[in-house]
């Protein structure tokens, strides 16, 4: 069996069910399982109120380091690190996101017919991911597009919406951050498209598709 990666956090963390403080932490800890790229959050059995949660959102793990300490289901309450609320998963201490603006000249083609053209896009560079260009909204044909009812979550950057191509037909093809977190401010209403699904034309230069984990989401 892999052993567990545990690192401990100062982060003050809270879980928030209703009206009820459910989780209550100062002393966090972060727990890596072995083949997955995000980390879980596990709580001194002191901070965590289980009495108010069901009994099957709370666990512990078979780890002789991490006695007197469970974990909480993420679906089981609503997410606080200090003030600001965190989605999907807890932020990963070794990974870094970075909102850049920049005059980079950028085209976006879908089967060869530019829907996006920039010199004012905002770079957004991701631990593990390729660059994601973020194009201001009016330059991007809008009238190609519908809006999405698909709403996600991501803990570094807030809650995204989408946009859907009409024709050719290409559901949820692009999105953008109407209220994003403070961290990435400058990427607010800019509009991406994903590499792995449409082409990118960056100074000239068409760039490869890559293939990531999102690669098998269409």
């Amino acid at each position: 069996m892999t052993a567990l990666v545990i690192e401990a956090s100062e982060r003050w963390v809270r879980g928030r069910l209703g009206d009820a403080t459910v989780v209550d932490t100062r002393r966090p800890l972060l727990v890596w399982e072995a083949g997955k790229p995000v980390p879980r959050y596990v709580f001194a059995e002191s901070d965590v109120r289980a009495e108010l949660l069901p009994a099957d959102v709370v666990w512990r793990y078979d780890d002789p380091r991490l006695a007197g300490h469970v974990a909480v289901e993420w679906s089981a309450a609503r997410w606080f690190e200090e003030e600001e609320e965190i989605f999907i998963h807890p932020r990963d201490p070794h990974k870094r996101v970075d909102a850049i603006p920049s005059s980079r000249h950028v085209v976006v083609e879908i089967e060869g017919v530019p829907v996006a053209e920039t010199r004012a896009p905002v770079l957004v560079f991701e631990t593990g991911l390729p660059i994601r260009y973020y194009i201001p909204p009016g330059d991007v044909h809008r009238d190609l597009f519908d809006r999405s009812d698909l709403r996600t979550g991501c803990p570094y950057k807030g809650t995204a919406e989408y946009l859907s191509l009409r024709a050719p037909r290409a559901e949820n093809i692009a999105w953008y951050y109407a209220e994003p977190l403070p961290a990435v401010g400058p990427i607010r209403d800019h509009i991406a498209f994903y590499n792995e699904f449409v082409d990118h034309v960056v100074d000239g230069e068409r760039l490869e598709r890559p293939v990531t984990p999102f690669s098998r989401a269409h």
